[in-house]
């Protein structure tokens, strides 16, 4: 069976709600018109209950199939915010909002879910019960983090939790899946050096900040080359470097910011450890001062392995055995459905979408032809899972 033929009726529909989604960008925690457009139409799709408000701009709608409840459930997530980029696509529904931008392909993950949702609630041809999640502020602000603590699944109790995301390195119409880590960890890093401002010419009379940083980010690159073990993963990078305003001021503070990944837990405590020992040891030895941050953001993206073979018979059927492939290796990229997956067993799947710009890239450009194909797959699974 490929592409369910009521949602490729319904493509065309699908295709303007995402253009229009993509207009009108939303950071997180502010997509206040994305989520009434989103309450609104699963309204208008007969959804039995539609909850919003959840983690502020989120919304839970709920579907039950023939028969009504009978406490079998599963539920599927899709994220709905933007990003702080400029749009350099020149497309005819480009951003009409400065700074901001669809730059992750979330319009279409809410499109995709919001086409299942439509499919779902006309042909209830499942048993038991739906839950459709829009999520808002996946980028940086953990909003599945923010949804599971304001009691998702205990106001909807499900047995499971499934979500995808475009991928644009692959094939259009390519599920790649993978059990145990998906997606790295992630921790946002901050450094402070406080040291002694002086004229260029006479470094002798101050106290360098800048050279203790040199020395911070130098040393830093040995954390996981001379600490993880080699067959495991860990990435450390300072990504911004502030201090100084012109050519002969030696500045009195360097600010620098960086991000840490990883996928065992053990490793992430060994990155926080060293990281802090590092900073402000070298820091000290320099005869300066330095405050350092390990701010853990998301945890793991972690596959259930019985949930994400459960799955794969419903990627096989839309788009056949062929284009339903293992991730040989995770990706160091970190995802908030992580913190759902902590909560209920689950899985997370990428579809290709084929492109020349990768997300977060101010040309990145979703591709609609997979749209069908997202819905579509989530309402198989619906299907095959919740059979009549």
């Amino acid at each position: 069976m490929p592409v369910i033929n009521r949602i490729a009726d319904f493509h065309p529909e699908m295709t303007e709600w995402r253009h229009d989604f993509h207009r009108h960008p939303e950071l997180g925690f502010e997509e206040t018109r994305t989520s009434a457009l989103v309450a609104q139409r699963l309204r208008e799709f007969g959804c039995d209950e539609v909850h919003e408000g959840i983690a502020r701009t989120g919304i839970v709608g709920v579907i039950h199939g023939q028969g009504g409840p009978n406490g079998r459930a599963i539920g599927f997530r899709a994220d709905m915010d933007a990003l702080p980029i400029e749009e350099a696509t020149g497309l005819p529904f480009a951003s009409t909002v400065q700074g901001k931008m669809h730059a992750c392909g979330h319009d279409g993950h809410t499109t995709m879910l919001l086409g299942a949702a439509k499919y779902l609630a006309e042909t209830r041809n499942f048993s038991g019960t739906v839950y459709v999640i829009f999520q808002p502020a996946e980028e940086n602000l953990a909003g599945g983090g923010v949804m599971v603590k304001e009691g998702l699944f205990d106001r909807f109790p499900m047995q499971r939790v499934f979500g995808i995301h475009n991928w644009p390195g692959m094939p259009t119409g390519t599920f790649l899946w993978r059990e145990g880590p998906m997606m790295a960890a992630v921790a946002n890093l901050e450094v402070e050096i406080t040291g002694k401002g002086a004229h260029g010419a006479m470094p002798h009379e101050g106290n360098d900040p800048i050279v203790v940083a040199a020395a911070i980010i130098q040393a830093l690159q040995t954390v996981v080359a001379r600490n993880v073990e080699p067959v495991e993963a860990g990435v450390i990078t300072i990504g911004c470097i502030q201090g100084g305003h012109t050519y002969n001021v030696i500045p009195s503070t360097v600010k620098m910011m960086g991000t840490a990944r990883w996928f065992l837990p053990e490793v992430g405590d060994l990155l926080e450890s060293k990281f802090l020992k590092i900073v402000t040891g070298i820091a000290e030895s320099f005869g300066c001062t330095a405050e350092a941050r390990f701010l853990r953001a998301y945890p793991a993206t972690v596959n259930d392995a019985e949930s994400t073979q459960m799955v794969l018979p419903a990627a096989r059927a839309v788009v056949g055995e062929d284009k339903v492939l293992p991730l040989p290796k995770p990706t160091m990229g970190a995802e908030d459905f992580s913190f759902m997956l902590n909560s209920c067993p689950g899985s997370y799947l990428f579809l290709g979408g084929e492109g020349e710009y990768s997300v977060h890239h101010p040309q990145y450009q979703f591709n609609d032809e997979i749209l069908p194909i997202g819905a579509s797959f989530f309402a198989t699974i619906a299907e095959q899972l919740l059979p009549r």
